[in-house]
């Protein structure tokens, strides 16, 4: 609320541009608006980043350079981003002579801070990466105050980098978010958290000025870096889809909640376990069967309201290594704030359960997943 009255947000924000899209005041604010929102120096939020891989590639081309070293401190990132950092022959960074190097996480899922520090003490680094949510690992989130202790021992090693989370799924979790905590970047998607249900696609990157400047370089030209950008159909979706997010996130951690603790009584894994605190989401839950992890996945979409008669196959999703069978009967396609699962085809055999725009419907079809999974 702070933010939008701060921006004074009127219908003249909502209006559709064309073209260049020069002086345009809708653009502006809602960037703005996110910028006061995350408590970053600046963001930038636009159509024109079609996913959040998209928006961290983006964001990744932007602030780095030839040469330049990163460290991912929360283990392997997701699927979608590893073709990113290092492929051959792709266009990745590797290919522009960015180099890359993982640290695996503790056992108990945290991060080794005592390996981040020697890598920073006797290593160049340029970028420490983390990744909030789980991707397709089993272990926990990261809570913010997680990721702040990161920030701050990294800078007591003396680091003067970027300090880079992935923030998809995480957004109005808890009460700040990782740019009041000492991160550099936050970058997700507008069909997650903070699009509310409403957004049709997009994506935002928030943080300090100096980096966003470069990536809005990267996203337009250097010449013209943020000052272009219109867009046709009119931005009333994205401040209104971003004003309901935090409720929305509320419906979406209830209905996890509910769905994990009635998995648990089953005799089913949850990573978090439904008495942790949350940080993200999405909810991981282990089965032992192929058959029985598709199962859930189809009754996911069974209870959907769009294609709920569409029977699933797993498929060869562009950007991941495994087949992945996906249940996402959204009114945005593919929307992950909207009830949804999806699962690669490996073991562990794990779903990755998460959204459901109001408690109701996510209590509706638990009712429903239960029906089928109960012998």
């Amino acid at each position: 609320m702070k933010a939008f009255r701060a921006e004074m947000i009127a219908l003249r924000h909502f209006s559709p541009t064309t073209g260049y899209g020069y002086g345009d005041e809708g653009r502006t604010a809602l960037c703005n608006v996110y910028a006061r929102a995350f408590g970053a120096e600046a963001a930038i939020v636009s159509p024109a980043l079609l996913s959040g891989t998209h928006a961290l590639t983006v964001a990744l081309f932007g602030v780095l350079r030839p040469h330049d070293r990163i460290l991912f401190v929360t283990g392997e990132p997701y699927d979608t981003i590893r073709p990113v950092i290092r492929g051959e022959g792709n266009g990745s960074l590797a290919d522009f002579g960015v180099g890359a190097e993982t640290l695996p996480l503790l056992p108990n899922g945290k991060i080794d801070f005592p390996a981040v520090g020697d890598k920073l003490r006797t290593e160049r680094v340029d970028m420490l990466y983390l990744q909030r949510s789980r991707g397709y690992e089993l272990r926990d989130a990261f809570t913010v105050g997680e990721i702040g202790e990161l920030c701050r021992f990294a800078r007591a090693q003396g680091f003067e980098g970027c300090l880079f989370v992935d923030n998809c799924y995480g957004e109005f979790v808890e009460r700040t978010e990782p740019t009041e905590v000492g991160a550099d970047l936050i970058v997700g998607s507008l069909i997650k958290n903070p699009g509310g249900g409403l957004a049709p696609t997009g994506g935002y990157i928030a943080g300090r000025e100096k980096f966003i400047r470069l990536c809005e370089n990267r996203l337009t030209a250097p010449s013209v870096g943020g000052e272009i950008g219109s867009y046709a159909y009119g931005y009333q979706p994205y401040f209104q889809g971003f004003f309901l997010a935090p409720h929305v996130v509320g419906q979406a951690l209830k209905g996890g909640l509910l769905i994990g603790r009635c998995m648990e009584l089953l005799g089913y894994e949850n990573f978090p376990a439904t008495d942790k605190p949350l940080a993200d989401i999405t909810r991981a839950i282990r089965f032992d069967t192929e058959k029985e992890l598709c199962d859930f996945i189809q009754s996911v979409q069974d209870v959907s309201p769009v294609d709920s008669f569409v029977k699933l196959e797993p498929w060869d999703m562009p950007g991941y290594d495994d087949k992945v069978i996906m249940a996402a009967g959204t009114f945005v396609a593919g929307a992950s704030i909207e009830l949804s699962a999806d699962a690669p085809i490996r073991k562990p055999y794990t779903a990755y359960f998460q959204g459901g725009l109001t408690y109701e419907h996510c209590k509706l079809a638990c009712r429903e997943i239960l029906k089928k999974l109960l012998p």
